[in-house]
């Protein structure tokens, strides 16, 4: 399928569709280092810019728009919240460009918090725009862990068929299990995934194999938490910007923060996979990702679709 990806970022999403065999034609992010990221991994292929400054009718018509779509618009704060508020102008845009190109289909993904936010009226809210503007709606929270990542990252993933098309999405069973039940391999550890890379202190030619030196301090709270090597590990944040301030797991040996290209391989991205800017915006970019191997068993189910 012609694929067009809204907020790519460094491209995660995108390069699971491309391992299903998929074609991105067009993708946009405003962040550039992200963008470098994507042109020097993925392709061209992608506009820096604000999506609010781009057109409908400069964006070509596709079998699908995928995108993780921000949500800092939906304020706790805001009880009347609706889609005319302001602030969820990037939530408004992805609406704009599905109903404008009228794609067979759109697969949207973001936290898992989402779907309880207010009590679940956000949610709600959010699927009735998508099925007023011409699709058959459903969703299902995942976890990437159960797809062979090694971390227990939720994530809700909406689709979307346009109603004139007579097919249903079948979400992916798990390739993966929590305790190897049911035949299927247990889930990935994470000092299992981390086990290939040589100590980032020592000369290697791996990269971007460098590290935070923002001590560590265990104390149970998100960053300064000892990792199971025997599990995968916790949700890969982003939290901070790209001056500092994020928030990187330990290493499993419990010395140091991981290296940017081991949370990389902690979110599935492979190892020739290399990330453009300074450590903090990588790890920004890390953070943001949708896992590949998630949006590779996602994507792959559209191959049973037949016109």
């Amino acid at each position: 399928m012609k694929v067009v990806s809204l907020f790519s970022g460094a491209g995660g999403l995108d390069l699971g569709f491309i391992m299903s065999g998929h074609e991105i034609i067009w993708a946009n992010d405003l962040y550039k280092d992200a963008v470098d990221t994507y042109k020097k991994n993925i392709g061209e292929d992608i506009i820096l810019d604000d999506i609010k400054n781009i057109p409908s009718d400069q964006i070509p018509d596709c079998d699908i728009i995928i995108g993780g779509f921000p949500c800092q618009g939906f304020s706790v704060a805001n009880t009347k919240r609706h889609i005319g508020d302001k602030r969820n102008e990037l939530y408004k845009e992805l609406l704009r460009v599905i109903k404008a190109k009228k794609p067979k289909f759109f697969l949207a993904e973001n936290v898992k918090g989402l779907t309880t936010f207010e009590k679940g009226s956000v949610f709600k809210m959010i699927l009735s725009d998508f099925e007023s503007i011409g699709y058959k709606v459903k969703y299902k929270v995942l976890n990437a862990a159960d797809y062979g990542v090694p971390q227990t990252r939720q994530r809700v993933i909406i689709v979307g068929v346009r109603n004139d098309i007579n097919w249903e999405y079948e979400y992916p069973k798990p390739n993966h299990d929590k305790n190897g039940s049911n035949g299927l391999p247990k889930w990935v550890g994470v000092g299992e995934a981390l086990s290939i890379f040589p100590d980032p202190d020592k000369p290697n030619i791996v990269p971007n194999h460098i590290y935070s030196k923002y001590k560590l301090n265990i104390n149970g709270y998100i960053g300064h938490r000892l990792l199971d090597p025997e599990k995968p590990a916790p949700t890969v944040t982003a939290r901070g910007d790209s001056k500092g301030g994020v928030v990187i797991l330990p290493h499993p040996n419990g010395t140091r923060r991981m290296s940017c290209r081991e949370l990389a391989t902690v979110q599935s991205f492979p190892i020739d996979f290399e990330f453009i800017g300074n450590a903090s915006s990588i790890y920004r970019q890390i953070g943001n990702a949708v896992p590949p191997l998630l949006g590779a068993a996602v994507s792959k189910q559209f191959n049973n679709y037949k016109e």
